[in-house]
């Protein structure tokens, strides 16, 4: 089974989400498993992360053996979920101040190297990604030219990491105009949307910390845009994986991302399969 074959031309779209970006790791695997080359990828935040690596030309069990070696525990005597923080921290460049707590330049590099192509023009798999003008409050689609700024950019999220400068413009999170861009892959026959917001127990009635009120409050808004973009432009399937109680930063929680996206691995693969029987 594969696009060539069938001349269905398949967009999936990336989103979002922190650690729970993780999930679209299955995802893609699904892909892989049925022998599916993608026309086109787009991708905010982690999504672009990911995609860019799937665009690369790496399989999704080799984004899992990269991003696991990223997230190994080796840093003993501490809890879980600060080791796991720490591990994250380890590369990433702190610069306290106005801007943002981390520069990302050590990740980035380790991004570039497992990339292993500067420039979009080289990907395999075209490559589509969403950033925010911050100056402007408008999306920025960036598909030519250099690749890491871009990733880069669409993975700044406020007061987290620095924006970034690119062409003129100041860019931050895609997120923040359009975490699921599915809508940006007009050109394609069929798209495929991953969404990444999770969900959160509505049971819970404890007042939140202000780093849970800071990124809840984030989460609430891009739900509300993923909500708008799927009235106004619904993609042929859409995934939601149902990760619960899981915020963007709880590296210590990959098993469990991972865990809780299984059925919606299983979820995609049924419906490609279903789909692509009828074309």
């Amino acid at each position: 089974m594969g696009e060539d074959s069938r001349m269905v031309k398949i967009g999936i779209a990336l989103g979002g989400g922190g650690v729970r970006g993780l999930a679209l790791i299955p995802m893609l695997d699904v892909f892989d498993e049925l022998g599916i080359r993608p026309h086109r990828i787009s991708g905010t935040s982690l999504g672009a992360v990911i995609g860019a690596l799937y665009a690369s030309g790496m399989s999704a069990a080799g984004i899992r053996d990269w991003a696991g070696e990223l997230l190994r525990n080796n840093t003993p005597g501490k809890a879980p979920a600060i080791r796991a923080m720490l591990r994250w921290i380890e590369f990433k460049d702190l610069e306290f101040g106005s801007r943002g707590l981390f520069r990302g330049d050590r990740f980035m590099a380790l991004l570039q190297e497992a990339i292993g192509v500067t420039q979009f023009e080289e990907l395999k798999i075209p490559l589509r990604i969403v950033a925010t003008d911050f100056w402007l409050s408008k999306q920025v689609i960036i598909e030519t030219g250099d690749l890491m700024p871009a990733i880069r950019a669409s993975m700044s999220l406020p007061g987290l990491f620095t924006p970034v400068r690119v062409n003129g413009r100041v860019l931050i999170d895609g997120a923040g105009v359009n975490p699921v861009p599915h809508d940006v892959l007009t050109d394609c026959d069929m798209v495929v949307a991953i969404d990444l917001m999770g969900h959160r127990d509505p049971g819970r009635r404890e007042k939140p910390h202000l780093v849970r009120s800071i990124i809840g409050i984030f989460d609430i808004m891009q739900n509300a845009i993923i909500e708008a973009k799927l009235k106004a432009c619904p993609p042929r399937i859409y995934i939601k994986p149902d990760i619960y109680n899981v915020d963007i930063l709880d590296f210590d929680k990959v098993a469990q991302v991972l865990r809780q996206a299984s059925p919606a691995r299983d979820q995609l693969k049924r419906e490609l399969e279903s789909v692509l029987a009828a074309t």
